[in-house]
């Protein structure tokens, strides 16, 4: 598993090995000046024990000045360019996360929710971002650090060295010890996180609801609940974290007073100069901060270990309905709008009955067919066959005599324009949201689709007409505006076929009505729709009465009436 980590670093690092490689560069050069400051000012302290001199003072801190300052310039070069493939990765992975999550069958969001979504995208990203960043850096500045001045310390004074260095392994041993603990610390932090960004966002969403039914107390009690869970791993984690980095350092310092203890004993024996001793203390210094840090650089990597697990999660969904090796593209317009099924069967995952059992029909082009039955007779399910939201398997389901299976997606979806239940708007202008499906339409065939969906003069009626904003989710508009608007967006692709799935249920009968004789008078679509408006339902050229997943009863309006059946009985209680 850490080793896959591993791969997987390199792999967010690889496009940008040029940056990292001069960022490695500048820490080298850094690092090197930092061993040869030490050593200048030895050679200073000795020369100056011999002969001392303001002009020779001057000169040696002039230099040293110098270096110090172009060593502090270099270093800062080095953060922004390492620091800056941090930045580069991040935005790079949130493009890939977006763009592979719109790949995705919608089935894939029912099972994982938004919140948690957004929280991988954005929390785990960051955290990411810094593993390539800051452990990157650190990780990088402590080996220069250590293959650097090691050398330079042992050709002062190879006895003092090893006795510095000699309490590392135990610091070392102390991290690993601790390692494992802050990993599933670090991912119940994570996990809380997303539980709690989860609430926000349903809770936000569905705040219309809240309110309808008063119950803000016990939304509150929930996040309050939420909230004090992430807070307790937070405090689990800065316990650890708090207990551990202070003990690292503690560590680390050992050196120094093994140094100092044993190092004026060397001094006075004449092994070694004062100016070694010095140069050795500060030697010393430069690996105290580097090992100090690698305490938050394990944690650094800790949270980047999780967080790359559950940003690959991500990628390792693939979708399951996508092209085919031997796709076929059409031409969506040349598409006459002929849908045939044969013995169509579709089961949801994890279920064993079936949501549709061998349905069997045939559509012409240019038909009205209303689909009616109650809930759970597989109406939506149907519908979501014809433009493959769901997985259906190859030769049950033709559009003009192809296998909708074999069709490239992007023309299937082209030539079918689809209104589900849900009529979904975006938080922008009713203009916008209408032209969503190709926006380089002009005004002209916005109004034109608005006419045929009569949301017309509504929108006229608006205080910014067309410019109007619909708020989140169309939150503005009623529910009937909503799904005329939904209807007008759908109309303007003038696609060769058009499912209506329910997308009338919140209009009166006569606009349906209405809205549906528009559309058989033009006589170029094959439109499909659920309803429950039987007034409606009459209209259409033919009607499929579906149970249990399986169509009853299939004809028109008049011939349905005349047969004992589910349709008739339903007519007589309308």
């Amino acid at each position: 598993m850490a080793t896959s980590r591993l791969r997987q670093l390199g792999e967010y690092l690889r496009p940008y090995w040029k940056q990292v490689l001069w960022g490695m560069g500048a820490l080298l050069l850094v690092n090197g000046l930092g061993v040869y400051i030490p050593l200048l000012i030895r050679d200073s302290i000795d020369d100056l024990r011999q002969a001392f001199s303001f002009d020779q003072v001057l000169r040696y801190v002039v230099v040293i000045f110098v270096l110090a300052a172009f060593m502090w310039a270099i270093r800062m070069i080095s953060r922004l360019l390492i620091f800056g493939v941090g930045r580069q990765v991040e935005v790079t992975l949130k493009q890939r996360i977006f763009d592979h999550l719109l790949t995705l069958e919608p089935s894939y969001f029912s099972i994982n929710t938004s919140g948690d979504l957004i929280n991988r995208a954005t929390s785990d990203v960051d955290n990411i971002r810094r593993l390539v960043g800051f452990a990157v850096l650190s990780l990088i500045n402590t080996i220069f650090a250590y293959l650097l001045t090691l050398p330079a310390m042992l050709a002062i004074h190879v006895p003092l060295s090893l006795m510095a260095v000699s309490v590392y392994p135990l610091m070392l041993l102390t991290v690993q010890v601790f390692s494992r603990k802050l990993q599933d610390q670090q991912l119940e932090v994570q996990e809380q996180l997303s539980s709690v960004s989860e609430l926000i966002q349903e809770d936000m969403s569905g705040i219309a609801l809240i309110k309808i039914y008063a119950q803000e107390t016990n939304e509150r009690r929930a996040f309050d609940h939420k909230n004090r869970q992430l807070l307790k791993a937070n405090l689990k984690l800065a316990q650890t974290r708090n207990f551990l980095f202070p003990l690292i350092e503690g560590i680390s310092f050992l050196s120094l007073l093994a140094l100092l203890y044993f190092g004026t004993e060397a001094i006075n024996q004449g092994t070694i100069s004062i100016g070694d001793f010095i140069a050795l203390i500060i030697l010393v210094e430069r690996l105290v901060f580097p090992t100090a840090l690698l305490g938050f650089t394990i944690t650094a990597y800790q949270r980047g270990e999780v967080s790359i697990d559950r940003v690959e999660a991500i990628f390792q969904a693939y979708p399951k309905i996508k092209d085919a090796t031997n796709t076929i593209s059409i031409d969506p317009q040349k598409i006459k709008g002929q849908l045939v099924a044969r013995n169509l069967n579709y089961t949801y995952p994890g279920s064993t009955k079936p949501a549709l059992k061998e349905v069997n029909f045939t559509i012409n082009p240019g038909e009205t067919i209303a689909i009616i039955g109650s809930i759970g007779s597989g109406k939506s399910t149907l519908a979501n066959t014809l433009p493959r939201l769901l997985d259906i398997a190859p030769g049950q389901l033709f559009l003009d005599d192809y296998d909708v299976t074999e069709l490239k997606l992007a023309d299937l979806r082209g030539a079918i324009a689809y209104v589900p239940q849900d009529s979904f708007l975006f938080s922008t202008t009713i203009e916008n949201n209408i032209r969503y499906g190709d926006p380089l339409k002009e005004r002209f065939e916005v109004e034109y689709a608005a006419k045929q969906s009569q949301i017309y003069e509504e929108i006229l009626n608006f205080p910014q007409q067309y410019d109007t904003l619909v708020g989140e989710r169309g939150i503005t508009l009623s529910g009937g505006q909503r799904q005329r608007t939904a209807l007008a967006r759908a109309l303007l692709m003038d696609a060769p076929v058009l499912i209506l799935d329910d997308a009338l249920s919140s209009v009166d009968n006569k606009t349906a009505t209405n809205i549906l004789e528009n559309l058989s008078s033009q006589r170029k679509k094959t439109v499909i729709f659920i309803t429950h408006h039987l007034s409606a339902a009459a209209q259409a050229d033919r009607i499929f009465v579906m149970n249990k997943g399986q169509i009853i009863q299939m004809g028109t309006h008049q011939t349905l009436l005349q047969q004992p059946g589910f349709y008739q009985s339903l007519w007589k209680q309308g």
